[in-house]
């Protein structure tokens, strides 16, 4: 590039002026040399434009790919000292992600007790309340079954000690506890969490283990350490209330934050997304498209093989062959980011100290700027708000029936095994 040459001729002269190092950069953008056509191709679909377009974004040539050493070496020969300086910088650059340690922010318990302690406390009054509950339904717990609650209780509290998780199971009975006590509408529990009787007693989950005979190690498990993980629904309309809750709680936005991800050019909508910006007509692009199976991990390459009528309509075809060429180099790479539907990290210090972060061009809100995984092996609080529409509904219903019918209704207290209901559910009258 001409204006490329003079800016290094000028740099030349500046450094030779002002005694300052020069350093060599390579300017890339894709990783090889034959990926150029690529790269060209996933501009014009980041712009709308078409590849035969004279008035687009385009590079020149085929250099901005990420060069060797000995290229570099080649391409600064009359400079060497700039190459000599750029590994200087590089041996200064030390930087590695602190994995297997845990990141929990403070959570401010009364000043005469512990953590752990803490958490003992308030589980077995939990507990206590949750017989109290049995009793008025007409389902009272005896002597004997309490004490297997109770050991219960003393057996998951030893394994959370052990494991330093009491934080995380405080953090999360606090929000919900929030939750209910400003009416929000929170789901009863699912996953592996609702194995856990600490839980329950603490109404994180409205699940009885011993009900259904869950067991507490697929939930956690001192011979495979690793981050709880509870996912907590929320009335759709209200999750955003619980979000600025916890917020507000544990340091605002430089602390709390939605987590971001990535929206990946998978099999078929890679080929359309080609096809558009060579100009192949939609129906044509949609017929190869619709060949690819929908298998879960389906590529392109493993479409070909299982699938005799793709390979057969492109064989002998240039344009299509071209078609699949770009698609297969493109298919995985990143198309957009939006943000996690569910995800929340919450951090003991501000967040750029532990991942960078990211802002929305429709939305005043960061993300991070890492996926879930990598804010889980960063070892940072990753919890799950989901919002159901269904829990809003029910909680609807649930407030027609006190209105209308039973001012004292409790959904909590409907059988699960009533016939009445079960008749209605064969009837298929249920909409």
């Amino acid at each position: 590039m001409a204006d490329q040459k003079k800016v290094v001729r000028e740099m030349l002269r500046l450094a030779k002026e002002t005694g300052l190092p020069l350093v060599a950069t390579n300017d890339a953008h894709y990783l090889k040399k034959e990926d150029a056509q690529a790269h060209d191709v996933l501009l014009c679909i980041g712009t709308g434009k078409l590849v035969s377009d004279p008035d687009r974004i385009k590079y020149p040539g085929k250099e901005f790919y990420v060069k060797s050493p000995d290229q570099m070496k080649a391409l600064f020969a009359e400079i060497p000292e700039a190459i000599s300086n750029t590994v200087k910088i590089a041996d200064q650059i030390g930087f590695s992600f602190e994995e297997g340690k845990y990141h929990l922010p403070d959570f401010h318990i009364p000043g005469d007790t512990t953590v752990s302690s803490y958490l003992e406390q308030i589980t077995l009054h939990g507990m206590e309340l949750r017989f109290i509950a049995y009793e008025k339904r007409g389902r009272p717990v005896d002597e004997e079954k309490k004490k297997e609650y109770l050991a219960r209780i003393d057996m998951e509290l030893s394994v959370i000690r052990k494991m330093g998780f009491p934080g995380y199971f405080l953090i999360t009975w606090d929000f919900i506890k929030h939750a209910r006590d400003m009416g929000v509408p929170v789901g009863p529990g699912r996953g592996s969490a609702a194995g856990s009787m600490v839980a329950f007693a603490l109404s994180i989950t409205n699940i009885d283990p011993f009900e259904y005979g869950l067991i507490f190690e697929r939930f956690l498990n001192p011979e495979r350490i690793s981050m709880p993980d509870i996912d907590i629904d929320f009335c759709m309309d209200r999750r955003g209330e619980i979000i600025n809750y916890v917020r507000d709680k544990y340091g605002g936005r430089s602390h709390v934050a939605q987590i971001i991800t990535f929206g990946r050019m998978k099999a078929r909508a890679v080929i359309r997304d080609v096809a558009r910006t060579m100009a192949i007509p939609y129906t044509q692009a949609d017929k190869i498209a619709k060949l690819i199976p929908t298998d879960l991990n389906m590529t392109i390459d493993i479409a070909l093989e299982k699938e005799p009528r793709l390979k057969k309509m492109i064989d002998g075809d240039k344009q299509l062959e071209h078609l699949i060429d770009i698609s297969r180099t493109l298919e995985g790479t990143c198309r957009h980011a939006s943000t996690h539907a569910a995800g929340v990290v919450i951090s003991p210090r501000p967040l750029t100290e532990f991942v960078p972060l990211f802002k929305p061009t429709k939305s005043e809100d960061v993300t991070t700027q890492f996926p879930m995984n990598d804010i889980e092996r960063l070892g940072l609080l990753k919890m799950d708000f989901l919002g159901l529409r269904t829990l809003t509904v029910i909680n609807n219903c649930v407030k027609l029936i006190r209105k209308d019918h039973d001012k004292t209704f409790d959904i909590e207290a409907i059988p699960l095994d009533d016939s009445i209901t079960f008749d209605l559910l064969k009837s298929a009258k249920t909409l």
